[in-house]
């Protein structure tokens, strides 16, 4: 698994969720516009990592470095389907940076 990085801009942080007694996540979405055409990416911070949301508000310039995970899910009438996870597990807040 490779590590990525994205620059950009928070614009939406959401609540902690609890899956489960074991998991918990937290989503956010940031735009990134550093091109012609500007990409809004969902991500999610998972377990003790959902802290690091704590310090952000809407509006934050951030680096964010994460981990893109897929995985295979067969639906009981056998169709199969593939989802990707946007992991984010280190979080650089530009704005508190001097």
């Amino acid at each position: 698994m490779s590590n990525y990085t994205i620059t950009g801009e928070v614009v939406k942080i959401g609540m902690t969720e609890a899956v489960s007694d074991k998991f918990r996540k937290r989503e956010f979405v940031i735009k990134d516009s550093s091109d012609n055409f500007p990409q809004v990416i969902s991500m999610q911070c998972c377990q003790d990592k959902v802290a690091l949301l704590d310090s952000l508000i809407v509006g934050s310039n951030v680096t964010v470095t994460f981990n893109l995970k897929g995985r295979e899910w067969i639906a009981k009438d056998g169709t199969v389907k593939y989802f990707n996870t946007i992991e984010a597990w280190k979080i650089e807040n530009h704005d508190l940076l001097f």
